[in-house]
């Protein structure tokens, strides 16, 4: 990088300070755009999306079906390591993908989904019907949320099935203290 010279250093003298101001370098570096010409990389995002979002169904549907899935080899076969790591990185994929994707009540319950698989002691000894219940809702969600009615219902749902969920863990984790304080600490609840 070269150096500025002593020449083009201003060096202003104020009776408490001096101000010692130098050239900008940039500026020789920088182009001036006028606004008409101006890149909205915002603005081009928002287009790509909307481009994608009829493919949204899609790949929210290919992610419940993977859920669905998982959960059945883990009904038909029982729970190993790689049925519940798989039945988890499902549900924890549609708690990232289903907000963007237009159904943020199956985030929801995909949340309360992964608190059970991750906090319950034992998954062989987690009701059934919780992880039913669970599955069902999110397939129901995003298999009939064209309705705008649906929108409240797929709220109460998933606001309901997070605190069975949470009433659970703190049921099965009573006698593990340091495991009831990250399940009864304040989390992102679902609020749609």
């Amino acid at each position: 990088m070269a150096k500025n010279s002593a020449k083009d250093i201003e060096v202003t003298a104020f009776a408490t300070h001096q101000l010692i101001t130098q050239p900008n370098p940039l500026r020789k570096v920088l182009r001036r755009v006028e606004d008409k010409d101006m890149d909205d990389p915002i603005g081009r995002a928002e287009q790509a999306l909307a481009g994608l979002s009829g493919e949204f169904k899609d790949w929210m549907t290919t992610e419940v079906n993977r859920l669905s899935a998982a959960y059945v080899a883990i009904r038909n076969d029982g729970f190993t390591k790689e049925r519940r790591d798989e039945l988890f990185r499902a549900a924890h994929d549609i708690k990232g993908d289903a907000a963007t994707f237009g159904y943020p009540a199956a985030a929801g319950i995909a949340e309360s989904l992964c608190r059970v698989i991750e906090h319950a002691p034992d998954l062989e000894k987690v009701p059934a019907e919780l992880f039913t219940h669970h599955i069902n809702a999110i397939l129901a969600i995003v298999h009939e949320n064209t309705r705008l009615d649906s929108i409240s219902v797929s709220a109460e749902l998933s606001r309901r099935l997070r605190k069975v969920a949470d009433d659970y863990l703190a049921h099965v984790n009573r006698d593990r203290p340091e495991h009831l304080e990250v399940i009864l600490a304040p989390s992102i609840a679902p609020t749609e």
